[in-house]
């Protein structure tokens, strides 16, 4: 799930860029690149990798 959002993001992140759109300090698109960089490296450590399954004692 974190992989898609950092796509997602890192996507957002391109068209700032590309469009050359003038934002304020906080969402620029170094700012945006980074957090997606952020939500890529807590997928690939396993961070968000959904429910653990049990299995079942008897």
């Amino acid at each position: 799930m974190l992989g898609i959002v950092a796509a997602i993001v890192l996507f957002i992140a391109f068209l700032i860029n590309a469009a050359d759109l003038s934002t304020n300090d906080v969402f620029t698109s170094t700012n945006v690149m980074l957090i997606g960089l952020a939500l890529l490296a807590l997928h690939v450590s396993g961070v968000g990798g959904g429910w653990a399954t049990r299995g079942r004692r008897r």
